[in-house]
């Protein structure tokens, strides 16, 4: 049986992660001297933190007090999948230098669930045991371009499965579109993103025809597995985030002048990005799409996600009036108008009337909202997930060029390198197939091509697929542009429609290859099949990689350009990137 994936490098990535984080920390404060004011640290998740702070500014000028005291509020962003993981070990160590907040803002409740579950893992007290109000709220819904959304719509009300699970090679061919080929659509990896986790059980409750209750046994029924199997089989690739998703349809949209091209047919997503997306906020060019999104609300019902407001319980008694009274600011009308700003619904999941224009969110109110299951459930849903998501198939390329030997601390940065890709190859299913290319340049007289395959494409084997890298040895100049084009051509050759089909490429440099030197040439040889889509993600590690033509290459091949040239970030960078698939 395949293996699942550990949650250990996630864990890693946080450690790694979090000193850049702390970076941005956002301290908000008064030009006049509040030096009595009670001290309130808030965690928000990343996608409302910037206004959460802006808010707190808000808050801190507006003169407000609560008992004859005030309240200095300090906003940090964080992920909420990686704060989850911070509150259950020891912050002090792992935060990198962010102060251990008093209030928690996670994208949804199923976080606290997860943190419950491993303080009771660790027979402490639980952090987060009850229910808590909201914020905000955003349901999770089915992204897809008008045109093609207005096709399914004709067919009257469909499900989860009826969109999502569009069999395979048919594709579009079912809904007379032929000439649109497959269906394939976008979701985030549910380890690591809250839309990924609430799509991943969304499938587990339309499969058992529920909204509610749903138990361990209904997780392991055969038909259940099946159903989520079909669903997982459409997947293009899992995103560590959901924006890099709809920015990739924001690029290929007509009215983008670098226009490029797409494979994905929808993107699950939160409500709120949908109304950023089609007022123009994902747009390179910042300009409205020429084809706006639809919002789908599958007809079995969807997840809300309620941005719930934590206090945690090392807050003080005097932190916890300002945490109250923060709340309480949140939710009034001035705040809460700023969260529909960025789309959201209101704290008691009512929609904006422009919110309900742009996306047509009305149509949720003829759904049931899923209810979250047990910590557990979710859990065991996770688990599941590991062995039925859609499996991998792989060319990883590593430059090997003598830029490799430079030191990092006591490490070269092959070493560094290596010892982080190992790492995150723990994330893969021994069911993913997985190849190792070495390259630099050819040797000066040799006839030989400047990239050397190391590990065929073939089934994951950790432990060989390790030894190969460690055996690994620098010299030499950066054929780049070479590499990466054969890689392509090799996974063309090697297509599997029923997997991902991807080249990862890590490099220190440029392209230094004299024979092969023409960007604008491997753009065009790479650029995206939507019929047969071979991804490209890229690492750009240290300070000499050329990130800016790396980001070129991941776009006109529909991926992803991760930046690692700050070396610390190199762990968190493979991590990140490996949960793609």
């Amino acid at each position: 049986m395949a293996s699942g994936r550990r949650w250990l490098p996630v864990t890693v990535a946080v450690v790694v992660g979090l000193a850049v984080i702390a970076g941005s920390y956002l301290y908000v404060r008064l030009d006049t001297d509040r030096s009595d004011c009670v001290a309130l640290g808030v965690v928000s998740s990343t996608e409302k933190n910037d206004l959460v702070a802006e808010l707190a500014g808000r808050y801190d000028k507006s003169g407000r007090r609560f008992g004859g005291q005030c309240a200095d509020v300090t906003v940090a962003g964080l992920n909420s999948g990686q704060a989850m993981e911070t509150l259950a070990g020891d912050w002090a160590i792992v935060a990198g230098g962010i102060p251990k907040p008093q209030v928690w803002l996670p994208t949804s409740s199923l976080w606290t669930g997860q943190l419950q579950l491993r303080d009771r893992a660790a027979k402490r007290p639980e952090q987060t045991p009850g229910e808590y109000p909201s914020i905000a709220n955003s349901p999770l819904v089915i992204a897809m371009p008008a045109t093609k959304a207005r096709v399914l719509q004709q067919r009257g009300e469909l499900g989860w499965g009826d969109i999502l699970g569009l069999s395979g090679d048919e594709g579009w061919a079912a809904f007379g579109k032929p000439e649109w080929k497959r269906f394939t659509f976008g979701k985030d990896n549910p380890r690591l993103s809250t839309s990924g986790l609430a799509a991943t059980i969304a499938t587990y409750y339309a499969a058992t025809g529920t909204s509610s209750d749903l138990t361990d046994a209904d997780v392991r029924a055969p038909q259940v597995t099946q159903f989520v199997r079909r669903i997982e089989a459409n997947v293009s690739h899992y995103s560590d985030d959901v924006v890099d998703l709809l920015k990739s349809l924001a690029a290929a949209d007509p009215s983008t002048v670098d226009e490029g091209e797409s494979d994905l047919s929808a993107v699950v997503t939160q409500e709120e990005l949908v109304y950023l997306y089609n007022e123009g906020r994902l747009s390179p060019q910042g300009e409205k799409p020429h084809e706006p999104l639809v919002a789908l609300y599958p007809k079995e019902g969807t997840f809300n996600l309620d941005h719930p407001y934590v206090v945690l319980p090392g807050a003080s008694t005097a932190q916890q009036k300002a945490a109250a009274d923060f709340l309480a600011f949140l939710q009034e009308s001035p705040q809460q108008r700023a969260f529909a700003g960025l789309g959201f619904r209101d704290h008691q999941q009512v929609a904006s009337a422009e919110l309900t224009k742009v996306v047509g969110g009305h149509e949720t109110d003829k759904r049931p909202y899923f209810k979250p299951p047990s910590p557990t459930v979710v859990q065991g849903i996770l688990d599941s997930w590991s062995t039925l998501r859609k499996k991998a198939n792989i060319l990883m390329t590593i430059d090997v060029s003598g830029s490799m030997t430079n030191q990092v601390g006591s490490k070269t940065r092959l070493a560094m390198a290596t010892s982080a890709a190992k790492k995150g190859l723990a994330l893969l299913n021994s069911a993913d197939q997985v190849g190792l290319w070495s390259f630099s340049s050819e040797k000066q007289g040799s006839s030989a091509a400047p990239y050397q395959q190391q590990v065929p494409l073939s089934r994951l084997d950790l432990g060989h697929f390790s030894d190969r890298l460690s055996g690994l040895r620098p010299g030499g100049a950066t054929a780049l542009y070479t590499t990466i084009r054969a890689a392509h051509s090799y996974m063309l050759d090697h297509y599997d429609r029923t997997r991902i089909n991807a080249v990862v490429v890590l490099t220190d440099g440029e392209n230094e290859y004299a024979k092969d030197n023409k960007l604008a040439n491997l753009l065009k040889d790479v650029a995206l099949d939507p019929d047969r889509p071979v991804k490209i993600f890229c690492i750009a590690f240290d300070k000499g990689s050329d990130l800016a033509t790396l980001e070129a290459i991941a776009k006109a091949a529909s991926g992803k350009a991760f930046d690692a040239r700050d070396p610390q970030l190199i762990d968190d960078a493979f991590v990140k990137l490996l949960s793609s698939f």
